[in-house]
């Protein structure tokens, strides 16, 4: 067995801010040097660097920006270093929103050297994950142009460099940066070996780039159709759930479907609230959610590279988060409605619709363009843009800027919690032996009769009969009651899962918790009361459960898992992460009880995606001693490593009717199921 990589690089290089706008020009007078300053010094404010591993940067060589770029651009770049200031301003106007400094060349010769020593260090397994701070950005620049604040594009250069370095043959590019990254767009859409996903603030072409091919229906050329997926949206205002929704039925299924070898991430946090560009309002933590589903693809080789980024509070505050996930920090609850906008909803259909013939997983999904949208009579009233002077959008653009600022303040502070200084917590039994549990894995002793009996009998003498039963739940109460207490993170207990799991699940809201989410995997010979939704129930068992029918609280899907791989991804994707996250459970408790359909690939899928939900507050009951499903469940919930979800296999047209017959019943209820706008209406 390898060895696993285990640590965050961090790569930052003081250089990287010299490169500045040296005239007045109001179209590049926001991607200012403190973008990184600042959130370096806030990386520092957080205890975060020392955590991280410092990779040292590196130039760039002319043969590594070649692999992108013409040379007859690179001279002209090269050339820039000892231009006066007019002739700078010259060479700058020739480009779409660029500015060049005599230090420009350098710094960008940086960033794509900081870019490919992050690959370096992640593939090479010196750390399993990273970011790098770097300036200038690099999404929008093309073969032969600067474009939007980008000389080179760092992470196209570092794509084609790990091609060819590593051989690689699968790469994911996922692009959330507010605006467009054409530059990589037209650099790989003839290429089936990258998967290039960006969304992006498109207002129906009215926002900058303002490219007809950065619509949903750009779906890549030749070879590459289907590789390249734009997710527009066409309003501004998007929040936390609309990106969610993006990942949950667009991005997460493909990508696990394409099954990258590395994932590249162009991370420009001007699709972050507060943002005068992007003008959205999802706020830092939703970064922490999405980088921690990132984290499950390609192995966790995941780097993270800066690209935009303009409210330097919310910029600084996205990359903790983000940097926090890396690390492997519990991520926290999600703010805001769980509901999807109406908008948001059209697009995500759109671009599925546009894709159906490209992937296995849309193949039996009904997915249908929509022509009429809902924002297409917005454009017609926009105001007379020289009705505001600059000056008094200038003067409400700062107000709001500090308002933003105000704001996040306190949201941080309600937002993070002290990490239990315990990952993951097991109980000792003579049957266990700890040595094949992951090393992190802290062992507790199981509660003794008395203290046990103190703790149940007020509200499970009716489960909890005989002696026996009492023994069986030392090692579920004493696990369960440092997971309340917050003293552990999450942990994992072995014991018969019919009275344990009522008895725990009972012990949870009796201790105060108000949303407890319970996944039984296999048949439950108990079933708990789920009418004062303090519970929520999602049973997956091989045939359908006759005389218990499905309530808000109460969902059941019969789902037998395919002997050729894992065909579970659709349900997780489709059904069980939209239903968990529109609850926005405190706790999760995932049973593992006899007869389970779903194998162990299946079942570790559950454990890491849902991790992010509840503060990664997960309590693990499994019926039996099962070495290897026991070791797959530890290792998902330390997190020190991907535990491997198998072959992925599309599914059955009978499986995606089942998922539409759940979304149809539920999605009224637990709005993120929603993912076409026939499915009824949703906020606007």
């Amino acid at each position: 067995m390898s060895v696993m990589a285990s640590g965050t690089a961090l790569i930052y290089d003081e250089e990287m801010t010299t490169h500045r706008l040296l005239w007045s020009d109001p179209v590049c007078d926001i991607e200012v040097p403190e973008r990184l300053s600042f959130s370096y010094e806030q990386l520092k404010r957080y205890h975060l660097l020392e955590r991280c591993v410092h990779v040292p940067t590196r130039e760039g060589s002319e043969e590594e920006i070649l692999l992108v770029h013409s040379s007859e651009y690179l001279e002209v770049a090269k050339s820039t270093q000892t231009m006066n200031e007019e002739e700078l301003k010259k060479v700058s106007g020739n480009y779409d929103a660029f500015f060049f400094h005599p230090n420009t060349y350098r710094c960008a010769r940086l960033a794509v050297g900081a870019t490919l020593q992050l690959v370096d260090a992640v593939m090479s397994g010196k750390v399993c994950n990273g970011m790098a701070l770097v300036r200038p950005p690099g999404h929008h620049s093309q073969r032969n142009a600067a474009n939007g604040f980008c000389l080179f594009n760092n992470v196209a250069i570092a794509a084609e460099y790990a091609k060819l370095k590593y051989g690689l043959q699968r790469i994911l590019i996922v692009d959330w940066d507010v605006h467009h990254g054409q530059g990589t767009q037209y650099i790989f859409e003839e290429a089936p070996s990258v998967l290039y996903f960006s969304w992006h603030r498109y207002e129906h072409q009215e926002f900058w780039p303002s490219l007809r091919e950065s619509d949903y229906d750009a779906v890549g050329l030749g070879k590459g159709k289907g590789f390249n997926i734009n997710l527009p949206w066409n309003k501004v205002g998007m929040g936390n759930s609309d990106y969610l929704a993006a990942f949950f039925h667009v991005l997460l299924p493909v990508a696990f479907e394409f099954d990258p070898e590395l994932v590249i991430v162009s991370s420009g946090y001007d699709s972050g609230i507060g943002d005068p560009e992007g003008q959205m309002n999802a706020t830092p933590e939703v970064f922490a959610h999405l980088t921690h589903f990132l984290m499950q693809l390609a192995n966790g080789k995941l780097c993270i590279i800066l690209e935009g980024g303009y409210h330097l509070k919310s910029l600084s505050e996205s990359i903790c988060m983000t940097v926090k996930t890396l690390l492997g920090d519990p991520v926290p609850q999600i703010t805001g409605e769980m509901a999807p906008c109406l908008s948001a909803l059209e697009s995500i259909q759109n671009v599925r619709a546009a894709h159906k013939p490209y992937w296995k997983w849309l193949m039996y999904e009904d997915a249908s363009f929509l022509q009429n949208l809902s924002t297409k009579s917005h454009l017609l009233m926009k105001a007379d843009p020289n009705l505001s002077t600059e000056h008094e959008s200038k003067m409400t653009n700062n107000n709001k800027t500090v308002e933003v600022e105000r704001f996040l303040e306190l949201h941080m502070k309600s937002i993070l919690f002290p990490v239990p200084p315990i990952k993951t917590a097991a109980t000792i039994d003579s049957k266990w032996s700890a040595h094949f549990l992951p090393g992190p894995v802290h062992l507790v002793k199981g509660m003794d009769r008395s203290e046990i009996k103190a703790l149940v009998s007020g509200f499970c003498t009716d489960i909890v009969k005989e002696d026996k039963t009492l023994f069986s739940l030392g090692s579920v109460l004493a696990v369960l009651d440092k997971i309340l207490k917050k003293e552990v993170c999450n942990g994992i207990a072995v014991s018969p899962t019919a009275v344990s799991v009522a008895v725990a699940l009972r012990h949870s809201v009796q201790f105060g918790f108000q949303r407890v989410l319970c996944i039984f995997v296999g048949d439950m010979q108990i079933i708990p009361n789920t009418e004062d939704g303090k519970i929520l129930m999602v049973h997956i068992c091989e045939k359908e459960q006759f005389g218990k029918t499905s309530s808000k609280h109460y969902i059941s899907l019969s789902w037998k898992e395919d002997a050729k791989g894992n065909d579970f991804f659709s349900a997780v994707l489709g059904v069980i992460l939209p239903v968990a996250y529109s609850y926005q459970p405190d706790l999760t408790v995932i049973a593992v009880g006899p007869n389970r359909s779903l194998g162990i690939s299946g079942i570790s899928l559950l454990f890491a995606l849902l991790r992010g939900l509840a503060e990664s507050r997960i309590f693990a009951v499994i019926e039996d001693m099962e070495i290897n499903l026991v070791q797959s469940v530890a290792k998902a919930l330390v997190g020190t490593s991907t535990p491997h979800f198998g072959v992925f296999v599309p599914p059955t047209q009978e499986k995606v009717n089942k998922i539409k017959i759940l979304r149809d019943q539920f999605q009224q209820e637990w709005k993120m199921l929603q993912c076409s706008v026939e499915d009824g209406i949703s906020r606007n």
